[in-house]
């Protein structure tokens, strides 16, 4: 049988990768990781609550922290993994309980205790911040639908209260609406219709119920405090409670106790449990998104491409021109004539602090590794939005066993620029270990000091702070050192040609070579630009972002301009006789984050021009520097290693005596 061609081949890989990419739109498709669960009529269901977070300071507090109802058995924390912790998740038990179908209505929940001075400061500092109440069901948070100009825009939780004029009113009557759909066994969802709202009839007798979803409308009620004194946690409030969302009555008062309702309607849906998620991942204009995008990697793609095609048309010529003369003549070209072809004995000299370039390019190799790796699985669903805190763990610990690859990159590379000598590879794995880590430690400590002043739960515990270092010196470092060992103990790769004893003058350059370094970054950001605005916008807009087929497609052509763009500017340098071309080559592409870095700041005045406070901007900023180091890294690490093949293939190729 014959081989399909190769472009089949890439038909059928970037096919599958759309196809990826668009999932989550599509009904029917079972998330990795969550599973149904069968609840009978009348079983309780039990609400829960996360952080109370804001787009205003983006410092997520406990939802205990405010004079809120408390469960009668006592605050319990729920079970969070490393990457709930890190994101600032405190997940806890609350008083809201529920029947499966069973509609209540004017449910109370509790009577405060008079508003101290301090509470009702508290109170009103998160109202006016815009805080946000986060309430979870059976693992789906609770989704609000508001109407602006013909639109229906959904918000995950629900404010606090508002502000109106010099008052302020707390929305202290919930509306719950659960929906709910006939049990239907696992095995079941791939072949069941997708006309039958319940279609597979539970074993036994009584029909079992999946939840999903789970809405809710917020309103403010004038209760009487006086009236419900006797009253305990669930009993019926003594008067019918009208819930109108567009009116406020409610306001918070000095000495003047809280009173807290609720009511509950269930409602049969045709949405099938393996779709519940759909709701929170879909995007307004989703199309018009799609077709940007798409039409802007084409582009950029196409004119890499062209870039590429005349780059190796043109060495190819001269390398042809070169080696059709015979030696005298390719002696008397060399006098005669300039460009890469004269500094062909410094060409490899050694740069300048070559442990520090062989650090960050095997940190790059460990972060690139680690975004694709990442990504790659978050595509196949296996780090689904069902489970809260998977993806940053799975960086995380993505992160920690490509150590082994980061010291064997960068050991490697030093043993390749020391000509085969290999002494100092336990300092270079040293390096590798404590570069980027180093820095992200820094700079996550100073902001973690930051959130610790606010008493934010995003602030990480000093018992976990043990553990990342543990995590660090335990596991990071020696996976890093092995690395180091199998970097020492590899072949190094030769270079083609002898270095000279003396320096080559570089010629005097009609304009800064750090200038065309700075501006090679524009094409790799013209590549990932729009993509980097839905990524800031769920990272600090609260929205729910889910397509990573198609950010895995993004990265490869990111990595492939990275790449492209390196070594134009490497041979460019070496036409005009500047052998140095190690660092520049690195910083060609890796200057892509500094681009990055002002879109960030240009996000943060444009966008997040609500954001409040020093604190608030500090902690934007700061995440923004982590972000673009490691962007960096890996970037610089594509076009140093692409520059790195590119110069040695073509030295390689030059005969000489």
């Amino acid at each position: 049988m014959s081989q399909p061609p190769r472009s089949a081949i890439w038909v059928a890989f970037f096919f599958l990768l759309f196809h990826l990419a668009s999932f989550p739109s599509s009904h029917g498709f079972y998330l990795p990781g969550s599973y149904p669960y069968k609840h009978q009529i009348g079983d309780y269901l039990y609400v829960k609550v996360n952080s109370l977070t804001s787009i205003e300071t983006e410092i997520p507090f406990g939802y205990y922290s405010l004079p809120f109802c408390r469960p009668p058995d006592g605050i319990k924390d729920s079970a969070e993994n490393l990457g709930e912790l890190l994101m600032g998740d405190r997940i806890e038990n609350s008083p809201y309980r529920f029947r499966m179908f069973t509609n209540e209505s004017d449910i109370l929940l509790c009577r405060t205790d008079p508003l101290s001075d301090s509470d009702l400061a508290l109170l009103k500092k998160r109202i006016d911040e815009m805080y946000q109440v986060n309430l979870i069901l059976d693992n789906l948070p609770a989704i609000r639908y508001t109407n602006k100009d013909d639109l229906v825009l959904r918000w995950t939780g629900y404010p606090i209260g508002v502000r109106v004029s010099d008052s302020h009113f707390i929305f202290n009557h919930l509306k719950f609406t659960v929906l709910v759909h006939k049990y239907e066994e696992p095995a079941t969802f791939a072949a069941a219709s997708a006309s039958s709202a319940g279609a597979v009839p539970d074993g036994g007798g009584s029909p079992g119920y999946m939840v999903v979803g789970f809405e809710v409308v917020p309103c403010s009620y004038q209760h009487d405090a006086e009236s419900i004194k006797n009253l305990k946690m669930y009993n019926k409030y003594p008067t019918k409670i009208q819930c109108e969302p567009t009116t406020v009555a409610m306001a918070v008062k000095e000495k003047q106790p809280l009173v807290f309702t609720y009511e509950v309607s269930f409602v049969e849906s045709d949405i099938r449990w393996p779709s519940r998620w759909d709701a929170y991942l879909k995007m307004e204009g989703a199309k018009v998104h799609w077709f940007s995008i798409l039409n802007s990697l084409m582009v950029i793609a196409f004119l890499a491409g062209i870039v590429l095609v005349i780059l190796l048309r043109t060495v190819r010529r001269d390398l042809t021109r070169y080696e059709e003369l015979d030696k005298e003549a390719q002696a008397q070209m060399n006098e005669e004539l300039s460009g890469w072809k004269l500094v062909v004995g410094d060409v490899f000299r050694a740069p300048s602090n070559p442990t520090l370039l062989c650090a960050m390019v095997g940190d790059g190799v460990q972060i690139l590794g680690m975004a694709v790796v990442t990504i790659l699985f978050a595509a196949l669903g296996f780090m689904s939005p069902a489970s809260r805190g998977a993806l940053i763990t799975g960086m995380f610990f993505f992160y920690l066993v490509l150590g082994i690859a980061a010291g064997y990159a960068a050991v490697r590379l030093w043993k390749t620029i020391k000509c085969g000598d290999h002494s100092g590879w336990m300092s270079v794995s040293w390096r590798v270990a404590c570069f980027f880590p180093g820095i992200a430690f820094v700079i996550l400590t100073t902001l973690n000091f930051l959130l610790w002043g606010s008493q934010s739960t995003g602030a990480i515990p000093f018992s976990l702070f043990i553990v990342l270092i543990l995590l660090w010196f335990c596991i990071s470092v020696p996976l890093t050192l092995v690395g180091g060992y199998l970097g020492a103990k590899s072949p190094y790769l030769e270079f083609p040609v002898r270095t000279n004893q003396i320096p080559r003058e570089i010629p005097p350059q009609k304009y800064p070579s750090w200038l065309l370094v700075l501006g090679a970054g524009t094409l790799p950001f013209g590549t990932l630009f729009i993509e980097l605005f839905f990524i800031m916008s769920s990272l600090w807009m609260g929205r729910v972002y889910y397509v990573f087929g198609f950010l895995f497609i993004v990265l490869i052509l990111l990595v492939v301009v990275c790449a492209e763009v390196s070594l134009v500017l490497t041979y460019m340098h070496l036409c005009v006789e500047d052998w140095k071309w190690w660092w520049k080559s690195f910083f060609s592409s890796g200057s892509v984050a500094i681009y990055i870095f002002f879109y960030s700041v240009n996000y943060l005045v444009f966008d997040l021009k609500s954001l409040s406070g020093p604190v608030s901007a500090t902690l934007y900023l700061g995440y923004s520097l982590f972000m673009v180091v490691a962007i960096m890294l890996a970037t610089g690490t594509v076009g140093f290693l692409s520059s790195f093949l590119f110069v040695h293939y073509l030295f390689s190729s030059v005969k000489l005596d």
